[in-house]
């Protein structure tokens, strides 16, 4: 075999050894593999970092997913494997850690993304601290303290004016408990593999939840953020990603929501889907 010829093919080779990252994956091999590590690793925390870090490398990117073709408001699709925002890759990652299959993977996340699992844009948990956190106390727990805001959230606004859908849903005001920044790097310690952090921003004035990533242990223990930002998903250790983040003008941060992944998790049935119109 002439020489060039046999590098190519032990590159083909290696290539095809190498195992593909979920965002290569059609859906049918995603549901292959979600089958593969539930049978392989019964601790959910470990499925957790083991399906997050098959995800390193992801592509960033915003405004992926909608409710199309259920309905017709936008056209983005209600789930994305090619690439992530924050939110996509948590709640992907969640929801195929507690899946065996495909349609069960699927299922999940729409019980993840909306509350009751009710599909719609007026039902999506667009606001984590007042929509996504509280529907989601199933699976998560919020153990955040040390400090508080106030936050003001006008839904029906917010429906109006970035999907033009028109909802009569009184204004609600919130008491938010979080750990300014000093106190996160101190109690980042103790949170455990498949817990969420949130980072706290401030933005014209109001404090909210702007981003979203995971706990992950490395192989010495400790432990490290991961999450999809741009440009793609990464894996990295709490502090350099405060010092990143603070080290941009005008960045805002304020500090973090802790999150603690409950002990035991019965992913619960979703509401019936209401007949539209009705």
């Amino acid at each position: 075999m002439p020489f060039l010829a046999s590098i190519v093919l032990a590159a083909a080779l290696t290539a095809a050894a190498e195992p593909k990252q979920i965002y290569q994956m059609s859906p049918q091999e995603a549901g292959a593999f979600i089958a593969d590590v539930r049978r392989a690793e019964p601790d959910l925390r470990k499925r957790i970092a083991i399906i997050g870090r098959r995800n390193i490398g992801q592509p960033y990117k915003l405004n992926l997913l909608g409710e199309f073709p259920y309905e017709l408001h936008d056209t983005l699709p209600m789930y994305s494997l090619s690439a992530s925002d924050c939110l996509v890759f948590a709640e992907h990652t969640y929801a195929m850690a507690l899946s065996s299959s495909w349609e069960e993977f699927f299922w999940t996340l729409q019980r993840i993304r909306y509350k009751d699992g009710v599909i719609g844009v007026a039902s999506r948990n667009h606001y984590m601290e007042v929509d996504w956190n509280i529907n989601n106390r199933w699976l998560l727990s919020d153990a955040s303290a040390g400090a508080s805001y106030t936050m003001r959230v006008d839904r029906a606004q917010f429906l109006l004016s970035q999907h033009h859908v028109q909802r009569d849903i009184p204004v609600q005001d919130t008491v938010e408990a979080f750990l300014p920044v000093e106190d996160a790097l101190k109690e980042f310690s103790t949170l455990a593999e498949g817990d969420m952090v949130e980072v706290v921003s401030v933005r014209k004035g109001q404090h909210m939840v702007t981003h979203v990533g995971l706990v992950v242990l490395d192989a010495q223990g400790q432990r490290r953020f991961l999450h999809s930002s741009a440009p793609e998903v990464r894996e990295e250790p709490f502090e350099a990603f405060i010092a990143r983040t603070q080290a941009r003008a005008n960045n805002g941060l304020a500090g973090f929501k802790f999150m603690r992944l409950n002990e035991a998790i019965a992913v619960p049935p979703a509401a019936p889907q209401p007949r539209p119109g009705a």
